[in-house]
């Protein structure tokens, strides 16, 4: 998206509720929402919400985010995502102006607003877009996500209902961000089918548990006696919840059953297997760093290592790229001087312990720099005693002493060392004399 020179807000803040107003609202919802429509959904259901998002006049999405709300509870397709953020979110950011820490604008990126920013700027490549609308608080910036379902990204329309085909412009609102393309339906429309596909076989495979993986209850009875038929069917309620068959001695159940359960079963074992993993490959663009594989190696595993951590490094440049490009004019609007600085995630220096303490002794023997006793410990993950006082105490009077000791040395060696110059000198002078020569 372009940049645009927006004018004052006065259409004011995005408003989000349902059909009757809050507490206090003083005008009616700008956006009305409408619950969204979960389970039950099947493959015809995807391709009719595909078919209306990619409506060239009148594109209209809620069908298929309402899916996409629905394939969220998966819970491998949710962890999958989850894992992708973190990796991005577990990183440090900081913003930097000719190279130095600015610690007002950091400040706000420590804060909880920022990191649920970085969140949506990554979910945009999983829904499409995202549309975030800010404001300040005091000193402190925030923002509302706009419902999706109620945005129309190809014609940049803020929609009342979801199923409205007209709506304002948001370009009537300041300080918006519009992160993703506007005609991208996001990643979640490819792992869709996936997550249908693993839920109607999990839904056969239960099915398929419960029919051939209990035993059924047999109960026998005379064909005439009415008194014991009704004895067995009371037995058979305190018994458990199992299958029942109640028949008299002249009549028999037969079940027919698959040539082979265990194969049966493998089938949906393998085909919810198929889903996972074609998932994984969609999201972290592999599957040995999620899922365990008979055939898989550790050489392996570090290929697919390499290629998540490639996702990594493309998605904090995505993330990198739209706060450098937008957010820095956003927060530069909302009097956070944001000139000539930019957003950076900074690599921390991996040093081995051995190496941390040559550089500390080198330090402390050639320049004679102090080193904090507290530093140390926390650095080298070593418990501080408890009678850290008493011992430092005790360990500045030895070395009093022995630098007393070492100064007692010095001044008997130097004495001796002059009586025995002195002694030499008379030696010398005395063996010499004059010579007379004929």
């Amino acid at each position: 998206m372009k940049k645009k020179n927006r004018k004052n807000n006065k259409a004011g803040i995005i408003t989000v509720g349902g059909n009757f107003t809050l507490p206090g609202q003083k005008r009616p919802n700008v956006i009305v929402l409408t619950q969204p429509k979960r389970f039950g959904l099947d493959i015809s259901d995807y391709m009719a919400a595909v078919r209306v998002a990619e409506n060239v006049d009148f594109s209209r999405r809620y069908k298929l985010y309402d899916l996409y709300e629905d394939i969220l509870m998966d819970t491998h397709l949710s962890c999958v995502l989850e894992k992708r953020k973190n990796a991005v979110l577990c990183s440090n950011m900081e913003f930097r102006v000719d190279g130095k820490p600015d610690d007002k604008i950091n400040e706000q990126i420590q804060s909880p607003w920022f990191n649920r920013l970085v969140g949506d700027i990554l979910d945009a490549k999983f829904w499409g877009f995202s549309l975030c609308q800010f404001y300040k608080l005091q000193e402190w910036v925030d923002y509302d996500l706009v419902p999706r379902k109620h945005v129309d990204p190809v014609r940049e329309l803020i929609l009342r209902h979801q199923t409205d085909i007209t709506g304002h412009s948001w370009n009537e609102y300041t300080d918006l961000l519009f992160v993703g393309s506007p005609s991208d339906l996001g990643l979640l429309a490819k792992a869709a089918p996936w997550v249908i596909y693993k839920r109607n076989t999990t839904g056969d495979w239960a099915q398929f548990s419960e029919v051939f993986g209990m035993p059924i209850q047999e109960y026998i009875y005379d064909s005439d006696d009415d008194e014991s038929r009704q004895r067995a069917m009371e037995d058979a309620a305190n018994a458990g919840s199992l299958a029942q068959f109640f028949h008299a001695k002249d009549t028999e159940l037969k079940l027919t059953e698959a040539g082979n359960k265990t194969g049966s079963a493998d089938v949906y074992e393998r085909l919810c297997e198929r889903c996972n993993n074609e998932i994984s490959k969609l999201i972290l663009g592999n599957t040995l760093t999620t899922e365990s594989s008979e055939k898989g190696t550790q050489a392996l595993g570090t290929v697919h290592k390499k290629v998540e951590d490639k996702v990594l490094e493309a998605d904090r440049k995505y993330v990198l790229n739209v706060l450098n490009y937008d957010m820095t004019d956003i927060l530069l609007r909302m009097g956070i001087n944001t000139e000539g600085g930019t957003f950076c995630f900074p690599e921390p220096k991996e040093t081995d312990a051995g190496t941390k303490i040559s550089i500390l002794t080198q330090l402390k023997k050639n320049f004679n720099i102090p080193i904090d006793d507290d530093y140390l410990y926390e650095e080298f993950g070593i418990d501080k005693p408890a009678n850290y006082e008493q011992l430092k105490a005790e360990q500045k009077t030895a070395e009093q002493a022995t630098r007393f000791q070492a100064r007692r040395r010095s001044r008997s060696q130097r004495i001796r060392d002059g009586m025995m110059n002195r002694h030499r000198n008379r030696k010398e002078t005395s063996g010499t004399g004059s010579k007379v020569f004929s």
